[in-house]
């Protein structure tokens, strides 16, 4: 009996614990409800919105080590820069792909958020009844009439709006359908961030500006006109609208004003060149172009080992070393080839020589900008006569015919 009493005490101690512990679970979720604090019940405010984070741009070195076989140790800077830092600054304006912290109260049980009515991903690990970090999806509309300047959470007891506006970002062509222009020509650009340019310029490497005329421009395609311009190379710098504020971006591509490039061929034979082909048909057709209406057609005979291209007799061109750059377009044939640029000024002269190869991908336009300093082009003292490509024979060619385009020297 003593033995019985004493399994009863036992079960029932057991019991009482399984009860106390029960009770102290259901207490600790029912405080920490699994985020680790407890969600405020009423409705949701935002009282601000702050930065996460910014870039800076200052450059910083670190310094590599390394040490050779021989135990030489050679220190070397690297430079480094655009580090993301942390940032705290009270905003109410955010651009896409950008961490913001939203502050408020309620927002513990947030089940939603979104940018001018656009789904916003967040962690609810970086979520407290007070704040919540989140990034701006960067498919947010940021123009009218999809952009109304609203900012949205919603959690399990109301919804809280607030005042934000989304930054249109900075205009980031993508294409050009051309890198050369002439007055009077037109270029298209595709890209994001067109809708907010108010103004365009062409700004010389070499100095100098000119103002390009927009012919049309939505967010994402924007045509421009060209003026007649002093300028050899430049590129575009756009004044746009960013959060009120007009600022300035000069992309990176570089456009040749062909009106003041050396030409060789540019719809017609130009600066006393003509054509210095081996192989026919070859010269002036408009069966395709790039810029105008016509190009340079080079026909490359199966096995035929030919070199198609230019001459000029009289008066030629003096070797000038201001030029930089030979420039063209050229679209290939049926299949991707190797071709050799030829010149008689060359330290090989003008023949069917492996110098100076270029590949050209079948049946498009391609753009080359070639540094004349990398090439074996043009010995000092040597006046340019011949300019031309070469395409070896190989087993199973078949005829290929080739337009060039554009072909011009750059200073």
């Amino acid at each position: 009996m003593k033995t019985t009493n004493k399994y009863f005490k036992k079960i029932h101690i057991l019991y009482a614990c399984m009860i106390l512990t029960f009770a102290s679970i259901v207490v600790s979720c029912k405080k920490y409800d699994s985020l680790g604090f407890t969600p405020g019940t009423g409705k949701p405010t935002i009282s601000s919105v702050h930065t996460w984070s910014k870039t800076d741009t200052t450059v910083y070195y670190d310094t590599v080590t390394s040490i050779d076989a021989s135990g030489n140790i050679t220190k070397t800077p690297v430079a480094r820069t655009n580090k993301i830092v942390p940032f705290d600054s009270a905003t109410t304006a955010g651009a896409l792909g950008n961490y913001y912290i939203i502050y408020g109260s309620n927002l513990g049980s947030t089940t939603s958020i979104t940018f001018n009515g656009y789904n916003a991903y967040f962690n609810r690990a970086l979520l407290t009844d007070n704040s919540i970090v989140v990034q701006v999806p960067s498919k947010t509309p940021y123009l009218p009439p999809l952009a109304n300047d609203s900012l949205v959470v919603i959690t399990l007891y109301g919804k809280a709006t607030y005042k934000f506006s989304i930054l249109a970002p900075p205009p980031t062509p993508s294409t050009y359908s051309n890198y050369d222009f002439y007055s009077g020509s037109q270029i298209t650009l595709n890209g994001v961030g067109f809708a907010t340019i108010s103004s365009v310029n062409l700004t010389g490497v070499s100095g100098g500006t000119a103002n390009v005329s927009i012919v049309s421009q939505n967010d994402s395609v924007m045509v421009l006109q060209f003026p007649s311009t002093t300028i050899t190379r430049g590129n575009l710098t756009f004044s746009y609208n960013s959060g009120g504020t007009t600022q300035t971006l000069t992309d990176k591509q570089e456009l040749v004003d062909l009106d003041n490039a050396y030409q060789i061929f540019t719809d017609d034979f130009q600066s006393s060149w003509t054509d210095g082909s081996w192989a026919s048909p070859s010269g002036k057709s408009t069966n395709a172009f790039k810029t105008g209406n016509a190009a340079f057609i080079a026909s490359f005979p199966a096995g035929g080992w030919k070199i198609e291209g230019f001459a000029n007799w009289w008066p030629s061109l003096p070797y000038d070393a201001s030029y930089k750059y030979i420039i063209f377009w050229v679209k290939g044939g049926t299949v991707s080839h190797t071709l050799n640029l030829e010149t008689n000024t060359s330290s090989v002269g003008y023949g069917q020589n492996s110098v100076n190869p270029i590949v050209v991908p079948p049946n498009v336009w391609t753009y080359f900008k070639i540094p004349l300093n990398t090439l074996n082009f043009w010995k000092p003292g040597t006046t340019l006569q011949q300019l031309g490509f070469f395409l070896k024979g190989q087993s199973g060619d078949v005829d290929e015919t080739y337009y060039f385009d554009d072909v011009v020297l750059v200073k």
